[in-house]
């Protein structure tokens, strides 16, 4: 039986081997949940990439740019980190660049793995039966907040450990404690999070509509997946639940 485990943060990706293994990537609030919405609306395709340097590059090859740090869009891009910027007809066929604070440095340093799937609330059934089909043992790695933990990542993980727990077994105490807090938060996320720093961070920014998006579950049926260089969306043609 595969199975599954939780890292916590990507500063802790130096004590998990990566090799034939599926890495769930995700930063709930609010970067996979923002690219799995920008799939559902028609993007062809999203590089993540670390550095804002390097995402003002591939504006030159005709690539939409997308840049957050700190919770807010950075200057000279055409798109920021929330998912209502990428609900437009104008990324439709697109190929989008993106860096944010902690969700594509988590993509990035877990490309030693033999797959990698983008996970979020708003693809999460999608994202469970893909990995029972997979049968590959999996690691949850959690953006965090600069390499910090975070609850609403953990969540998830919780939340995927929970679909997944009668075809997989747990890996550690990350996983059951994960389960557990999920358990505790699921039947109001929303409140359970309130006082959650990045929550109260974000909320700081006036922008919780974006919570409240991000922590529905199962609103697309869309599975982005690393292949190559890229993100790609194996269901492209099928992104609507």
């Amino acid at each position: 039986m595969p199975s599954i485990d939780v890292c916590y943060s990507p500063e802790l990706l130096h004590l998990y081997d990566l090799k034939g293994k599926a890495v769930v990537a995700v930063d709930i609030l609010r970067a996979t949940s923002t690219m799995v919405t920008a799939f559902a609306n028609g993007v062809a395709d999203i590089i993540p990439v670390m550095k804002l340097e390097e995402c003002l590059v591939y504006a030159e090859q005709g690539c939409l740019t997308a840049a957050e740090r700190d919770g807010v869009k950075a200057e000279g891009f055409d798109l920021g980190n929330s998912p209502f910027a990428y609900m437009s007809e104008s990324i439709k066929g697109r190929t989008i660049a993106i860096t944010t604070t902690n969700g594509t440095r988590a993509i990035r340093m877990s490309e030693a793995a033999e797959e990698i799937v983008v996970g979020s609330f708003l693809n999460l059934q999608t994202v469970a039966e893909h990995l029972a089909e997979l049968q590959l043992d999996v690691l949850v790695v959690c953006a965090g907040w600069k390499g910090k933990f975070n609850l609403e990542d953990t969540l998830y993980a919780g939340a995927l450990a929970e679909r997944l727990q009668s075809q997989f077994e747990f890996e550690n105490d990350a996983t059951l404690a994960s389960l557990y807090l999920y358990h505790a938060a699921k039947s109001d996320m929303v409140s359970f999070l309130r006082q959650s720093s990045h929550v109260q961070r974000l909320e700081n920014l006036e922008i919780h509509k974006d919570i409240e998006f991000c922590l529905q579950h199962n609103v697309f049926n869309v599975l982005p997946v690393w292949k190559h260089d890229r993100l790609v969306d194996l269901n492209a043609k099928h992104s609507l639940v």
